[in-house]
This record gives C-alpha cells, structure tokens and sequence, in this order.
C-alpha cells in the first residue's frame, strides 16, 4: 500500500476498535527478513452480508464475510413459474437457514442479489429478465418488504457480479482487461476495461447472449430471433445431447455425463468458438472466463472452440487472450453479489455499522 508501519498500525488499531479486524500471530516460518516480525491481520465474522444468486433453475443464498470467504451457504430449486413473490418468500427461507449460526452480536451491513438480466440499479428494478418472464419487477423493495429490513438490497446482472468478482478474487486479479461470459439458460457477459466495469448507458453493456448471429432464425425469450444465446445456451447444448426440453432447469445437474458424447458438442464448439471470436476482436480482452454451464462444457469442447477461435480472430500476434475457467468455481457470481453488498461499509465503515445497529433484518432467523 506504500504506507509506513506505523500508519497500517493505526488503521489496523481502527479497524479493531470496529471489530472488523484482529491480529494474530505470524505463522510459523513465515519471516524471513530483518527486522521484527509483523504480526498477521485477519478479516472477522463480525460484519457480514447476504449474497444472492437468482438463477433459472435454483436459488442460492449466503452469508459472506469480508474477504469474500462463505460463511453458510443454502440452496433451493427457483418457483417453476419464477413469480417474483414466490421467489422473494423463497430466498427468505434460505436466508433464515444461513442466518442461524452467525453469532449474535455480528451484525448484516449489506445484501446484495445477481439477477440474470437488465438492471436499474439506482430504483432498484428488474427492467427485463427474459428468462425469468421479469419486467420493470421493483425486486430490491419486494425482497426488503420480505424480510422486514431497512437495508436496501442491491440488484446486479449476473454476469457483471461474475466478472467484479474474478477480477478481484479469482483468475483476474491483476487484470485490467477482461470478460467473463456467464453461460446458463441465457449468456451474458461482464466487461472489465482498464480495471473498471463496462455498463453502457442504460447499464445493460455486455448483452452479448443477445447479439445477431450468423443467420439463424430461433426465437429467442428476449424476443427477437437469430441470437447467440439460442445456439450455446442451456437449449442448445440440449439439443446437442439430446436432453429432454422440458426438464432444462435440470440440465446443469447432468453436464459430466456429457463427456460420454464430446462428438455430440462440436456444433456448441464451432458455435462458441465464432462468437468468442467477435469478442476478441471487438474488446481485446485479456483473459476471457468461462462461467456457468460453459465452465463444465470447456474442458470437453476447449480444442474445437480454440480451433475456430483462431479461424475467426484476427491474426495479430499476442492478440489471442486466455481461455479460462473461474477461479472461484460455480461462486464467482455470488461472491461478486457479495462484494456489491459490502459497498456501504468499505465507503462508511463507521456509519454503516451504526445503521446496522438499528437493522431488523436479522428478524428472519
């Protein structure tokens, strides 16, 4: 950080007083220079969050303490008809199952919630989720209103909390160009440029699911048709494999059986491969992160996609970025829903917990 002992001294003394920090002893070994030993500084459970992954087929909730480190984890299948109350209610139940355990006097000072779709941040709505049949959906209120709390959630795309949280926490630390592409039942894509979020005007930057490809004519549930999500999303690569169509939701539970049939994925290979291209040369990125389903399919599929990556790319050496899978696993969306959350108390440590104080969210265990 470039600050003398004495300065990191006194923040780490500050940062005790708020119970957010405590010191511990070096671990055995670890000094190895002149000087007198610095004593380690670990993050306490003490203030935490509530991270929320809304997905298509299940819901997954947590408490997350600084750091990104996953306190307790719950997950539920999603309402089959995704009804925006019904979810509410049912992230509820989950929050309560992650909520037991904490200690208590700990306290919530965030909740943060990835949707898969279109986002107004600042009022707290779901402009559109298509494959959730979510429109102008004022979800943060409802969730609040759910669980009695003045803490305002704070919605973001998936596919932006995957990319905030890889490039913080997992492969792209240390990256300032990259994208990470969230395969699901839909595909989007978080863009880190020069270390800071890409979000466009209206916020919805990185719709890349939903861009025209090649000729196709598929309908796709944003409305349109010909998109590339129809050719290497959840629908696709059940096409590909021959998975029944109405038990989709159901397909990420069964993806390591496809490596039986890897011949059955080369068109999702080509398919992949044309569009990474596009990304490629339109954002340079990088590294390029694989989440989702894509990061089961990759490892079975990575020459195909690689081969027509090359085809399709410009051929400019160095030019070609990384492929690679998530450094946080399946977590890398719930961790970034988490470092969203934790926003009110890295800004006002001292002010947040005060407000914490007065939270009845905690109601809900």
């Amino acid at each position: 950080m470039g600050l003398n002992r004495s300065t990191i001294a006194d923040l780490v003394a500050q940062a005790e007083v708020l119970q957010l920090a405590e010191q511990r002893a070096p671990a055995a070994g670890a000094h190895s220079s002149a000087g007198r030993p610095s004593v380690g500084v670990a993050a306490t459970e003490h203030a935490y969050v509530l991270a929320v992954d809304v997905r298509v087929s299940a819901l997954v909730v947590a408490r997350v303490g600084l750091g990104g480190i996953p306190l307790a984890q719950a997950t539920a299948p999603a309402p089959a008809d995704h009804d925006p109350a019904a979810t509410a209610a049912a992230i509820v139940g989950l929050a309560a199952a992650v909520l037991r355990d904490a200690e208590p006097d700990s306290m919530l000072v965030g909740i943060g919630v990835s949707i898969p779709g279109i986002i107004d941040r600042e009022r707290g709505t779901v402009r559109l989720a298509p494959n959730l049949d979510w429109r102008d959906v004022p979800f943060a209120g409802m969730l609040a209103a759910r669980l009695d709390t003045d803490l305002r959630p704070v919605l973001g795309n998936d596919a932006d909390l995957g990319a905030l949280a890889e490039h913080l926490r997992g492969v792209g630390r240390g990256v300032d160009d990259l994208v990470y592409i969230s395969g699901e039942v839909g595909v989007g894509a978080g863009i880190i440029a020069g270390g800071n979020p890409v979000s466009g005007r209206s916020g919805f930057a990185g719709e890349i699911g939903h861009l025209p490809f090649g000729d196709g004519t598929r309908g796709c549930h944003c409305g349109a048709v010909g998109c590339w999500e129809t050719e290497i999303g959840a629908a696709a690569i059940a096409r590909a494999v021959h998975w029944p169509s109405d038990r989709l939701t159901e397909l990420g539970d069964h993806l390591d059986e496809l490596a039986s049939a890897p011949e059955q994925l080369s068109v999702i290979a080509h398919h992949l491969g044309r569009g990474l291209a596009g990304v490629v040369n339109l954002l340079n990125p990088e590294i390029i992160v694989l989440g989702g389903y894509l990061r089961a399919l990759y490892p079975l599929i990575g020459n195909d996609v690689l081969a027509e990556l090359d085809a399709r790319a410009l051929q400019v050496s160095g030019f070609r970025p990384q492929i690679m899978l998530p450094g946080l696993g399946d977590r890398s969306v719930l961790i970034g829903a988490a470092e969203v959350a934790f926003g009110r108390l890295l800004d006002d440590p001292v002010g947040c917990l005060a407000r914490a104080h007065r939270t009845s969210a905690l109601s809900v265990r």
